[in-house]
C-alpha cells in the first residue's frame, strides 16, 4: 500500500468517525477537512488515534458554538462503503438511519469506535478521555437501546 492509499484510507475512516459524531455528512466533510490541516500544520502524526481526537475536540467546539446537535437525514450515499450485498441487513436503511439518529453524539461516537474501529474500551477511554468504566457502561446502554429499538420495528 502506498503512502497515498494509505492517507486515503486514514481520512475516509476518519470520515465516517466524524459522520458517527455529526450524522450529517457536510459538517462531517468540514470537521475530517479542519483535523487535516491542523495535523498537516503540526507535521504529524498521521494516525488514526491522533485524528480521532483532533476530529473529537473540534466537534466539541462546534457543539459549544452552537448549543445544539442537529438530527438530520444521512445521504445513503455517504454509507455506500460496501460495493457488494454479501452482507445482510437486518432492518432497512430508513429505519437504521432514524434508529441511529435517534441516539446522543457520544453514543453513536463509542459506538462507531467499537463496532467499526474494534477500538477496545481501554483505547477508547484513552482517546476520548473518559474513564473505562463509563465507557463499558454508555455502551452498554446503547447496545440495549439499539436492541429495544430494533426488536420494537421488527414487530411492526
Amino acid at each position: 500500500m502506498t503512502d497515498e492509499s494509505q492517507l486515503r484510507d486514514l481520512l475516509q475512516r476518519g470520515y465516517r468517525y466524524a459522520l458517527s459524531l455529526t450524522h450529517e455528512p457536510d459538517q462531517a466533510e468540514d470537521l475530517v477537512q479542519d483535523a487535516a490541516l491542523s495535523i498537516s500544520r503540526r507535521g504529524g502524526p498521521w494516525n488514526m488515534p491522533f485524528l480521532i481526537t483532533i476530529i473529537r475536540n473540534r466537534f466539541i467546539d462546534v457543539y459549544r458554538r452552537k448549543k445544539l446537535v442537529p438530527f438530520e437525514s444521512i445521504d445513503e450515499q455517504a454509507y455506500d462503503i460496501y460495493e457488494d450485498d454479501s452482507l445482510p441487513d437486518p432492518v432497512e436503511n430508513d429505519h437504521m438511519e432514524a434508529i441511529l439518529a435517534g441516539l446522543k453524539p457520544a453514543e453513536r461516537e463509542i459506538l462507531y469506535l467499537s463496532a467499526v474501529e474494534e477500538y477496545t474500551t481501554a483505547e477508547i477511554a484513552e482517546m476520548t478521555g473518559r474513564p473505562r468504566g463509563t465507557v463499558l457502561s454508555l455502551l452498554h446502554r446503547t447496545k440495549l437501546k439499539l436492541r429495544k429499538r430494533l426488536s420494537h420495528e421488527a414487530q411492526f
